[in-house]
């Protein structure tokens, strides 16, 4: 059984940092995609960023473009999501998913298994 483990979030200023990491356990994530998905209270859960099998490929929502960036240590079986220029809307759980393919998809059908989501929150 695939287990992933989100770790990386907290509190944090508007314009600060944070970095996100995905931990897999059970099973190899280097042949598949993966991707970071994030849910507002209130709001539906909504695509952030994915990442090839390789790495070589990378999606971003319009709305972290140029601030976030994604990341892959297939020796690790790990992901990481890169946060710059956090804002106050950037405030949501996290969540780690692997694909089911190699090419991350923008829809949540298009993801396997999922983690039980970290908290950021960022304040004005």
């Amino acid at each position: 059984q695939e287990q992933l483990v989100e770790s990386g979030g907290g509190l944090v200023q508007a314009g600060d940092s944070l970095r996100l990491s995905c931990a897999a356990s059970g099973r190899t994530i280097s042949d598949r995609a993966m991707g970071w998905f994030r849910q507002a209270p209130g709001k539906e859960r909504e695509f952030v960023a994915g990442i090839s099998w390789k790495g070589d490929s990378t999606r971003f929502a319009d709305s972290v473009k140029g601030r976030f960036t994604i990341s892959r240590d297939n020796v690790k079986n790990t992901v990481y999501l890169q946060m710059n220029s956090l804002k106050p809307e950037d405030t949501a759980v996290y969540y780690c998913a692997s694909s089911r393919g190699i090419i991350p998809s923008l829809s949540q059908q298009g993801y396997t298994y999922w983690g039980q989501g970290t908290q950021v929150t960022v304040s004005s």
